[in-house]
């Protein structure tokens, strides 16, 4: 079984070091490519104020943010979310696993490494060389709706992201469609424990059936290849 969480992220701003913290992480769970409808969506109080720039970009003000939980209370949901086997998918992935690392360790959470994390931005230069392959260039691309995109949202875009990210892949079956009644079909689908299962039954053939099969055998195919004896002619070896 393959699992992936599709995620992003929002800050302050771009750099960890100085200062700057998260403030939003959405999360969108899907497995063997199939969108399960578990999500994960957490504001963040930064502690700290967040700057005109950012809040032009997100719209979460300090005003906002405030009465929600520091990341050192929630990041573990996080973590539970992701589990164990969870790789790990962003857009520019350089940015957000360097920024849930280094919060993370600096709260004494564990890190990620880089062999559970898929970059679409990547996927999409190698595909795209030369063109633009931001979030929004990409779902214009593949035709998927971002108009409720007038701001970065952490799980809106991942949602918008795993759409993307299906069709990199190669383009998205109809089943893979994240619109709610294709997410209950793919909860169902996961679901094997409820599949029935069926004894395997057995169809003995009384003496009469067994009697004219044999006869059928015998008078019917007397020309079946497995009859005939092997010519002597035949060559094994080229000459």
């Amino acid at each position: 079984m393959l699992r992936e969480i599709v995620f992003d992220t929002e800050t302050t701003g771009f750099n960890p070091e100085e200062g700057d913290k998260l403030v939003e992480i959405g999360a969108v769970e899907l497995v063997n490519h199939l969108p399960t409808g578990r999500t994960y969506h957490q504001y963040i109080n930064p502690g700290r104020s967040v700057p005109e720039d950012a809040v032009k970009v997100h719209g979460l003000t300090d005003e906002f943010l405030k009465n929600y939980p520091k990341l050192s209370e929630v990041a573990q949901d996080f973590i539970n979310f992701v589990g164990d086997d969870g790789i790990l998918v962003a857009h520019n992935a350089s940015f957000d696993i360097h920024f849930i690392n280094y919060e993370f360790k600096h709260l004494g959470f564990r890190t990620y490494t880089w062999d559970r994390v898929v970059d679409t931005l990547e996927i999409a230069r190698n595909k795209f060389p030369g063109a633009r392959n931001n979030l929004d260039a990409l779902c214009r691309r593949f035709n998927i709706d971002n108009s409720a995109r007038t701001k970065h949202g952490a799980l809106l875009d991942a949602e918008l992201l795993a759409e993307v990210y299906l069709e990199l892949l190669g383009g998205a079956e109809p089943t893979m469609s994240l619109t709610a009644e294709d997410k209950v079909v793919a909860r169902a689908e996961l679901k094997t424990e409820s599949k029935i299962y069926r004894e395997p039954r057995s169809f003995p053939l009384n003496e009469e059936e067994l009697q004219a099969h044999k006869t059928f055998l015998k008078e019917k195919l007397t020309d079946a290849l497995w009859l005939k004896e092997p010519e002597n002619n035949i060559k094994t070896t080229a000459e």
